[in-house]
């Protein structure tokens, strides 16, 4: 059965993009409200940019299934992941995976106070023991599309006293989050929630998690347009404390970026990338090669093969090469024509 994109008219590539892993492609609705935002800015006419930050707040809250009270507007993954590291009493001990997203443990280790443990992936949840005050793991491995074991990690997280810090910005966009079930979780906007660069989501517990809003300015009050001189008053009884001054551009368009998505449903968008995936594993046996282990993920790796990127780029095919794998990333503009492509065109080993 053949896999066609599921919002042709959003999307014209020129090339077969399998690359979202790095960067999303920007859908026609976002890249036209950006356009909207400039122009009116250009003449002195600026929209109302902070509604869409909040518009975007909320479909993100939706969309991993928290009250919108939870969702704190950002920038980047290192800074919440910094954020968390701050909190921590000297001493903590921090559980990550080896060879994760350098922005998801680098924060922790910079901090030489902290005791930062390293473990499989594969074994993350079995590495909790008493004492472990956090675990920080990416919910879908950048490398190589492998998925954490995120109900065991929180489970042993939650039996030793610990919290978990889970990065999705690999997963959100295409596979269902729960991020309710976490103390922490972070993501960036440009990969698969296919928006601009300079838009992050960071969610909280209800309790705001003890954190102190180290990089609170003016937007992080209660009432943000009286909060602009001298030490803010009233910080946001909400995660909004934890916000960056916004990208406010970028947060126009995530917000139009957001709702395609929840007009596709994630659902619809993880069985259509995950069909592709597995037609591209299938297709890689009868060429003698075997991807990296990732069952379920819309993130295939293939060892050894990195070197073939710059060629395929040459070919119209974009793809990554990341230590040494040839990574391909399937999003709901994908067809199964990119896939066989793909296929075609690899060397046979």
């Amino acid at each position: 059965m053949e896999l066609d994109s599921l919002a042709p008219g959003e999307f014209a590539p020129k090339t077969t993009y399998l690359n979202t892993a790095s960067t999303g492609l920007l859908p026609a609705r976002t890249v036209a409200a950006m356009n909207e935002a400039i122009a009116a800015a250009a003449a002195g006419r600026p929209t109302d940019m902070f509604g869409d930050v909040e518009a975007a707040r909320a479909a993100y809250a939706r969309l991993v299934e928290v009250p919108v009270r939870r969702v704190a507007c950002g920038a980047s993954v290192a800074v919440y992941a910094g954020l968390v590291a701050t909190s921590l009493p000297e001493g903590s001990e921090v559980l990550v995976a080896e060879a994760d997203f350098s922005s998801v443990v680098n924060p922790f280790h910079v901090r030489r106070d902290l005791k930062v443990r390293t473990a499989p992936l594969e074994g993350l949840a079995q590495a909790v023991r008493p004492g472990t005050a956090l675990v920080a793991v990416s919910a879908v491995q950048s490398a190589d599309g492998r998925i954490a074991d995120l109900d065991a990690i929180r489970d042993a997280a939650r039996a030793h006293g610990a919290r978990t810090l889970v990065d999705v910005s690999q997963g959100a966009g295409w596979c269902p989050v729960d991020a309710g079930a976490f103390d922490y979780t972070v993501t960036v906007g440009f990969k698969w929630l296919t928006g601009p660069r300079g838009v992050a989501f960071f969610t909280v517990p209800d309790d705001l998690g003890e954190l102190t809003p180290v990089f609170a300015g003016w937007v992080a009050g209660e009432h943000p347009w009286d909060s602009c001189y001298g030490p803010v008053e009233e910080l946001a009884h909400s995660a909004r404390r934890f916000d960056e001054s916004p990208a406010l551009f970028s947060y126009t368009g995530a917000r139009h970026s957001l709702a395609l998505l929840e007009e596709l449903g994630i659902e619809r968008v993880h069985a259509h990338n995950t069909a592709l995936a597995d037609r591209f594993r299938a297709g890689l046996a009868p060429l003698g090669y075997e991807a990296v282990a990732a069952p379920g993920s819309a993130i295939v790796s293939v060892p050894r093969l990195g070197h073939v990127q710059e060629e395929l780029s040459r070919s119209g095919i974009e793809l990554s090469n990341r230590a040494g794998n040839l990574r391909a990333a399937f999003h709901y503009y994908t067809s199964g024509q990119d896939v066989d492509r793909l296929l075609a065109l690899l060397p046979a080993r």
